[in-house]
């Protein structure tokens, strides 16, 4: 890990989940958050000035379960969803879900094939082929052309690390990161994204649209953004050594921080 040194008055951060804040698993629901990890989050909530938001492929409500009394500022579903202010209202950036013929051809593929699982999340799908990597470029094929046969315009396929993400075209993680952008809490900030997939690239590409924004990739090259982390570790040892030195600057705030912000809620 890098000697990352950020101005809490001056940048924004915002975080991909799976694969760069938590270790890759099998299945989604088999990934873990450990505590110093919320904790962290929330000191850097803090000393950004609010200016910190998590942009995933999972739903907001799949980001609470995992998060916790965390509640942070977040998109969901690729920039389907958007939480705009901690705790607050889920807007849907793109409404609706997939129409009811399309998913029962998803629902037919993932079963006439050993390995796969199908992740309804609400204004997008995933179908996860980790259990049956050979089936990539087949499985591709196969999904766009049940958009294609549906006649349902404003879809794409999105390729991921062992997935593809069925959702709608208008948004993705870079439309999330300008959304935030727009807000008060980060207008005139320097963005920095940090992810680690291909997903993630969108996001990469708004941020550098920012001048002076920075992308950072977790374990691998993903242009445009430059390789600063390892792997999901070593993004949260950062995160652990940067709400130590703010804990340093305001020891009045310890306690919290010690009792791991159970109760506390991102300001």
């Amino acid at each position: 890990m890098k000697n990352l040194a950020l101005d809490g008055a001056s940048h924004a951060l915002f975080f991909d989940i799976d694969g760069t804040l938590l270790d890759i698993a099998a299945r989604p629901d088999d990934v873990s958050v450990p505590a110093p990890l919320k904790t962290g989050l929330q000191q850097l909530t803090r000393k950004f000035g609010g200016a910190l938001a998590l942009v995933s492929g999972r739903s907001v409500r799949d980001i609470d379960r995992l998060f916790g009394d965390l509640k942070p500022r977040a998109s969901g579903c690729h920039g389907g969803e958007l939480r705009l202010l901690p705790g607050g209202e889920v807007f849907m950036a793109a409404s609706g879900r997939l129409p009811a013929a399309i998913m029962e051809n998803l629902k037919r593929v993932a079963a006439s094939h050993r390995g796969l699982l199908l992740e309804d999340k609400g204004v997008c799908v995933a179908v996860h082929y980790r259990a049956a990597p050979t089936l990539g470029a087949a499985l591709r094929y196969e999904l766009e052309a049940i958009i294609a046969r549906s006649g349902e315009t404003g879809l794409t396929v999105l390729p991921g690390r062992l997935v593809y993400e069925i959702k709608r075209s208008h948004v993705d993680k870079g439309t999330a990161v300008e959304a935030f952008m727009r807000l008060p809490a980060f207008a005139g900030r320097q963005p920095v994204f940090i992810g680690d997939d291909i997903t993630d690239i969108a996001a990469f590409s708004a941020v550098k649209n920012v001048k002076g924004g920075m992308a950072w990739s977790v374990g691998r090259e993903l242009a445009p953004a430059t390789r600063i982390f390892d792997d999901a570790s070593d993004v949260r040892a950062w995160i652990a050594a940067e709400a130590r030195a703010e804990l340093q600057r305001s020891p009045a705030i310890a306690p919290r921080l010690e009792t791991g912000a159970r109760n506390a809620r991102l300001a």
